[in-house]
């Protein structure tokens, strides 16, 4: 059932739907939308979207806009580009310098945070990373927190905290135990093995027999 309407303010359109067993509903990009539970229920979305250059802007500008807003974002932007870096082929220029820019401020900041660390004399141990294991967020201001983490007890709890929310805490880090994910090395190697590939379509003649002699 769908209900259609206009606001008379913003002149935009509106859409009203009460969903059935097996009813799926395709948000795009940018859209506002609400959900509202008429009874008992489960709630499942899926973060999905095609691996285009425009679809991944539009991501990564949310990702940045919601930093601002200190709102939590579902998905973590940063592993997501680092895992497409390492496990697709880009044939799409734009799509590829997009990636490729994000990649490059992430290597920056590590290398920003590692040397404003060890000028304060803390340790970075290496932690390594889980197969399969969850990004990890700030617990005090909720930004997604890549590579290098800050950690303290809290409440019998390790805690996981960005560089600024472990300043304002201990401006020189005390009482933190600061972990490296990755190896700087190793970041530097999926960065300098992403490259732009070309796009090599097919044509009938490749698979004509070819005439004997």
């Amino acid at each position: 059932m769908a209900l259609g309407g206009r606001s008379l303010k913003t002149f935009t359109m509106r859409t009203s739907l009460c969903t059935r067993p097996g009813d799926l509903v395709w948000v795009n990009a940018g859209c506002v939308h609400w959900v509202q539970a008429v009874g008992w229920c489960n709630n499942i979305a899926w973060n999905v979207g095609p691996l285009t250059a425009r679809q991944y802007q539009l991501a990564i500008e949310r990702y940045e806009w919601n930093k601002l807003q200190s709102f939590k974002s579902i998905v973590p932007m940063l592993h997501l580009s680092w895992n497409l870096a390492r496990n697709i082929k880009v044939s799409d220029k734009k799509l590829f310098e997009l990636i490729k820019h994000c990649l490059l401020r992430t290597l920056v900041k590590c290398c920003r945070i590692l040397e404003f660390v060890k000028n304060r004399g803390v340790e970075v141990k290496f932690h390594g990373r889980g197969k399969n294991e969850a990004s990890h967020y700030c617990g005090q201001c909720e930004i997604e927190v890549f590579n290098i983490l800050f950690i303290r007890e809290q409440e019998k709890r390790h805690v996981v905290h960005c560089l600024d929310c472990a300043r304002k805490q201990s401006p020189n880090l005390e009482g933190f135990v600061c972990l490296e994910e990755y190896k700087m090395q190793e970041l530097c190697d999926v960065y300098n093995n992403f490259v732009l590939h070309s796009n090599i379509s097919s044509t009938p003649e490749q698979y004509r027999p070819k005439e004997r002699m």
